[in-house]
């Protein structure tokens, strides 16, 4: 890749780019610190469907593996310790970029097993673990926005852990994760610690948005008669996403006024930046760059795959869009129910999913993982 004017210019309008992806040959050919100091990647983002992609089928993790093997460890201990060491490496890759930023960037995320996305205590024991076993300052641990994870984002925010809130889709469940994080903050200075040093953003989900309302109004359009009402229902096509992430926007606007953030940004503390996931288009009808372009703003993260990230270097368009059209977004959410599209049901049915598209990759790569061991066990 040469060198990315676009991306650039999207962090001259104060957000940064990360990107959705790692892998250990990402690290060791060099490319990873080619995007760091070339294309102005600032951070990374990981999941179980990553890490699946990544290791299965893999050669490159065989020695480790057999080495893993021979100590006697376990299978989630093998995956454990393939996947800290190449969590360590990419922190020690972003660690310029997180000095340089006085850790605003340079992050990389780990996101603690989806299998236990419903259960507080074990999250945040998790979260610590991970966090004091990776021992890198710029390692991000990622913790399901559910109702459970919200209350171990507050406990590991008070515990000094750096947090990345996921699998945010609805507004409200946005509003929650940013005062999960003001009351964790609010504890640590209630015990005394300092509040400085402690970065989270929040990762809120926008195509999957998209695909499943699309699908609903599909649904709604067959046989349809009524040429105001069709033209209506299209005209939110591909729309739902992009209102619903501004309206968050001016969400965040609203508590970084309020008084109890206002006396915690006296005593240093970061904010907790918007980041938007889920940001490759699924729809080949719509343009690959459409989640960039319509959101770029101050104080933001876009998480992009490495196919968008090429699609951005190529034709993005920059330009502060995350401000623009805000009371369009705003009427564009309060008619869905006009339309027969019931938001809630939508958010609530996509953070289930999104639940078990981390449990499916994570259950396959431990199986995966199993009939490695397996094959690399001398008879």
């Amino acid at each position: 890749m040469t060198l990315s004017n676009h991306l650039l210019e999207i962090n001259a309008h104060g957000q940064s780019i990360w990107m959705d992806n790692l892998a250990r040959d990402l690290i060791e050919s060099g490319a990873l610190k080619r995007l760091v100091e070339e294309q102005g990647i600032s951070g990374i983002t990981s999941n179980p469907a990553i890490f699946e992609k990544a290791i299965k089928g893999n050669a490159i993790y065989d020695a480790d593996i057999e080495a893993g093997l021979k100590a006697g460890h376990s299978v989630p201990e093998i995956y454990e310790a393939l996947v800290f060491a190449d969590i360590q490496r990419a922190c020690d890759v972003l660690r310029p970029v997180y000095d340089r930023t006085d850790g605003l960037d340079g992050y990389v995320s780990i996101e603690v097993p989806p299998t236990i996305a419903r259960d507080t205590a074990q999250t945040v024991q998790e979260a610590r673990r991970y966090f004091e076993a990776i021992a890198r300052p710029n390692v991000m641990i990622k913790i399901p926005g559910t109702p459970e994870g919200l209350l171990a984002v507050e406990q590991s925010i008070r515990a000094g852990l750096n947090v990345n809130v996921t699998l945010l889709f609805a507004i409200d469940s946005y509003v929650e994760t940013f005062w999960a994080y003001i009351r964790g903050l609010e504890g640590r200075v209630a015990d005394g610690q300092p509040i400085d040093h402690i970065a989270s953003v929040a990762s809120f989900f926008l195509s999957r948005i998209d695909t499943k309302v699309d699908q609903q109004i599909a649904e709604r359009l067959v046989g349809i008669d009524d040429l105001s009402r069709k033209a209506q229902l299209e005209s939110v096509l591909g729309k739902v996403a992009i209102a619903n992430a501004k309206v968050a926007y001016q969400k965040y606007k609203e508590i970084l006024a309020s008084d109890r953030w206002q006396a915690l940004a006296a005593r240093g503390a970061k904010v907790q930046r918007l980041l938007w996931a889920s940001t490759s288009t699924k729809n080949p009808q719509y343009s690959d760059v459409m989640y960039v372009d319509s959101l770029v703003g101050p104080d933001t993260v876009n998480t992009l795959p490495p196919e968008t990230i090429e699609a951005c270097v190529d034709h993005c368009d920059v330009g502060d869009r995350l401000e623009q059209d805000v009371a369009q977004a705003q009427t564009l959410i309060a008619t869905l129910p006009e339309l027969g599209i019931d938001l809630d049901q939508v958010m609530a049915e996509l953070l289930e999913e999104g639940i078990d598209k981390f449990v499916q990759p994570f259950n396959t790569l431990m199986q995966s993982l199993e009939e490695k061991v397996h094959h690399l066990s001398p008879v």
